[in-house]
C-alpha cells in the first residue's frame, strides 16, 4: 500500500481521428510546462488569441513524445486551439462557469503531478525560481480555460445517445478489411476467504509501535525507524515520507490523525484498512500536509489461514453437489471481498471497466491469478489458492473461469459493448461538428497572413485586417 497521490492520465497531445478527441487530448496534455514570452499573435477568435508560442509548445511536446510532424502540422495545431478557444467564447456567451473550488483543485492535482515527475517541490520551486503560490497563480487562467472547454463540451455532447440500431449500422459501415482484431480475452470470478487477525496479533502489532513511538521521545529519528520497519514499501525508501498532499487523498482515518499534529508530533496509534501506523507531521501549506508514517500489517496465522483453505474446500463442494447454488452465490454469501462480491465474483479490469481482461494485461494486475487461469477451462473453478491481496494480506480463493473468447475479427455477437463505445464517439464527434458549424461564424476570427493558406477542415469566415 502506498500513500501517494493519484496516478494521474497520460499526456494525450497528438492528433487524433475525430476533433473531439484532438480538443480534448489537447486539454489533457496541458501541464506546467515553461511559461513563454508572448511573441507573436497568429490568430483571433472573439476575444481570445492564439500565440505563436503556443504552437511552438505543442510541436516541442510532440518532438519529445517522438510523434510524428508533417507539413500541415502547425495547421493542424492552429485549428486545434482555434477550436478550444471558441468554446471558451461560447461558455462565457452560455454563461457557463466553473467554480474556485474546480479551478484550485485542478491546479492542485497538475502541481502534484508535476512534482512526481521533477523529484520534489524544491526542484520544481528552483526550476521556476517561483514559491508553489506563484507558480500555481501564473497557471490559474489557463486551468480556468480547460475546465470551462471541458464543461462545454459536455454540454454539446451529453445528450447523445446510442440505439441498437445505431450500432448495426456503425458496424455495417466498417470496411471488412478494417475491422478490428480482438485479442484473448477472459471473464474470471473469485470467492475470497480473507482470515481475521487474531486480538493477540493485533496488540502484538501495536505493542510493536508503542516501542518505536517510545524510541522516538527518547531521541531516534522517526524517519529511520521508517526506513527500516515500516511495511509501507513506496514511503519506507523515502523514511516514511508521503509528500505533500491534502485529506481528500488519505484514507479518513489516515487525515483525520494527520491533520490535527503539529510540525514533529507524533500520533497515538491509527488503524486503518491497511495495517496500524504512527504518523509524524513534517509541515504543512494551507490545506496540504507532508507526513512520515510507519505502517505495520499484522499478519494471520498459519492455523487460521489453514481455516480459510478448509473453508472454500467446502464451498467448491458445495458448489459441486448443489446445482442451484452456483459460484456468483457463493461469493455472494461468502466472499470477503467486496470489490466483488456483490458482483457474482466478477473481477473488473481496471483498465477499461469492463469484466473483460487480454491475457496479457491479466498478468500484468496478477500473475498468479493468470497462471491459474490459464490452467482452467470455461466454467471450471480452481482449488483453494494462497495469494496476497493489494494490502498485502494473505488470503485464500477459489478462481473460476468464466468465458474465454478466441482471438478473433470484432463483430457485432462477441464484441457489442465495444462497438456501442465506439458508436457513441463517433455520434459525439459528429454532433461536435455540428456544433462547430452552427457556432463558427458567433466570433470574430483572425488568422495572421502566415496561416491564411492553411487547408484548415472547418471553412471560417476569417476577417481582414
Amino acid at each position: 500500500m502506498q500513500y501517494e497521490a493519484e496516478k494521474h492520465r497520460n499526456m494525450m497531445n497528438h492528433r487524433l481521428r475525430s476533433r473531439l478527441t484532438i480538443i480534448m487530448a489537447m486539454i489533457g496534455s496541458v501541464g506546467f510546462a515553461q511559461p513563454q514570452t508572448i511573441d507573436k499573435v497568429i490568430a483571433v477568435i472573439g476575444e481570445k488569441v492564439v500565440l505563436h508560442s503556443d504552437i511552438e509548445e505543442q510541436l516541442d511536446q510532440m518532438t519529445l513524445s517522438d510523434m510524428k510532424v508533417t507539413e500541415n502540422t502547425r495547421c493542424e495545431l492552429v485549428e486545434d486551439l482555434m477550436y478550444q478557444k471558441l468554446f471558451v467564447t461560447q461558455a462565457k456567451a452560455d454563461s457557463i462557469e466553473v467554480t474556485e473550488e474546480q479551478v484550485e483543485q485542478e491546479l492542485s492535482r497538475r502541481l502534484r503531478y508535476f512534482i512526481s515527475q521533477i523529484g520534489s517541490e524544491e526542484e520544481l520551486v528552483k526550476f521556476y525560481g517561483k514559491t508553489l503560490d506563484q507558480i500555481k497563480e501564473d497557471f490559474r487562467d489557463e486551468v480556468e480555460e480547460i475546465l470551462l472547454i471541458q464543461s462545454m463540451q459536455q454540454n454539446v455532447v451529453g445528450a447523445v445517445r446510442v440505439s441498437p440500431a445505431d450500432v448495426r449500422e456503425f458496424y455495417a459501415q466498417i470496411p471488412k478489411d478494417s475491422l478490428p482484431y480482438i485479442n484473448s480475452q477472459a471473464r474470471v470470478a473469485q470467492v475470497v476467504q480473507l482470515p481475521p487477525v487474531s486480538k493477540e496479533e493485533e496488540e502484538r502489532i501495536k505493542e510493536k509501535l508503542r516501542g518505536f513511538q517510545e524510541r522516538v521521545k527518547n531521541g531516534e529519528d522517526f524517519g529511520t525507524l521508517a526506513y527500516l520497519y515500516s511495511a509501507d514499501p513506496g514511503s519506507a525508501a523515502q523514511n516514511g515520507e508521503l509528500g505533500f498532499m491534502d485529506r481528500t487523498e488519505l484514507v479518513v482515518e489516515f487525515a483525520n490523525a494527520a491533520i490535527g499534529l503539529q510540525k514533529d508530533e507524533v500520533s497515538d496509534i491509527v488503524k486503518t484498512q491497511f495495517g496500524f501506523h504512527l504518523i509524524q507531521m513534517i509541515d504543512r501549506k494551507g490545506d496540504r500536509i507532508n507526513v512520515r508514517h510507519i505502517l505495520l500489517i499484522p499478519q494471520t496465522s498459519a492455523t487460521d489461514l489453514q481455516k480459510a483453505r478448509a473453508k472454500l474446500d467446502s464451498i467448491k463442494a458445495q458448489i459441486a453437489a448443489v446445482d442451484t447454488f452456483g459460484f456468483s452465490n457463493a461469493a455472494l454469501e461468502f466472499s470477503t471481498d467486496k470489490e466483488t462480491r456483490m458482483n457474482g465474483g466478477e473481477m473488473i479490469n481496471p483498465v477499461d471497466g469492463t469484466n473483460l481482461f487480454e491475457l496479457e494485461t491479466l498478468g500484468q494486475i496478477d500473475r498468479s491469478l493468470l497462471f491459474t487461469v490459464q490452467k482452467l477451462n470455461p466454467g471450471e473453478i480452481s482449488d483453494p489458492e494462497l495469494f496476497e491481496t493489494l494490502d498485502g494480506k494473505r488470503a485464500y480463493r477459489l478462481v473460476q473461469l468464466k468465458e474465454i473468447t478466441k482471438p478473433h475479427v470484432a463483430n457485432l455477437k462477441d464484441d457489442y459493448s465495444r462497438l456501442q463505445e465506439s458508436t457513441k464517439r463517433k455520434k459525439e464527434n459528429e454532433r461536435l461538428e455540428e456544433w462547430i458549424e452552427e457556432h463558427k461564424n458567433s466570433a470574430y476570427i483572425w488568422v495572421d497572413d502566415s496561416y491564411a493558406s492553411c487547408p484548415f477542415q472547418t471553412k471560417w469566415e476569417i476577417a481582414v485586417r
